[in-house]
């Protein structure tokens, strides 16, 4: 993927990427390039739109499945847990207006059992 990655990032500045642009990239995070890979890599994507590469991968992604039930089961209780934030927050609210009415009350200047 770092290879792909790679070319993709060289092709941004216009031109056909070469091996030593691949590794040049690679080797700016500390990545030791494997020749093999690159040239496998140039090869498969050679004279090719990486646009339109682009386009046609990700209506292959759109098909594909990207969890099992727990994802599902979790995306379905997000939503109820972030309906559920609003209402713990107004009950916070009115429990500080509250205290802050009762703090009030007890700044009058003087004690009950005085």
């Amino acid at each position: 993927m770092r290879y792909i990655a790679s070319y993709l990032l060289s092709s941004l500045g216009g031109k056909e990427p070469s091996a030593s642009d691949i590794e040049k990239i690679l080797s700016s995070v500390g990545i030791e390039a494997d020749n093999d890979k690159i040239q496998s890599v140039i090869k498969e994507l050679k004279g090719k739109n990486v646009d339109e590469l682009i386009a046609s991968g990700r209506g292959k992604l759109a098909s594909m499945p990207v969890g099992g039930g727990v994802a599902v089961a979790a995306g379905g209780a997000a939503p109820s847990a972030a309906a559920a934030e609003p209402a713990a927050d107004k009950k916070d609210d009115k429990k500080a207006a509250k205290e802050e009415s009762e703090e009030s009350d007890d700044d009058m200047g003087f004690g009950l059992f005085d």
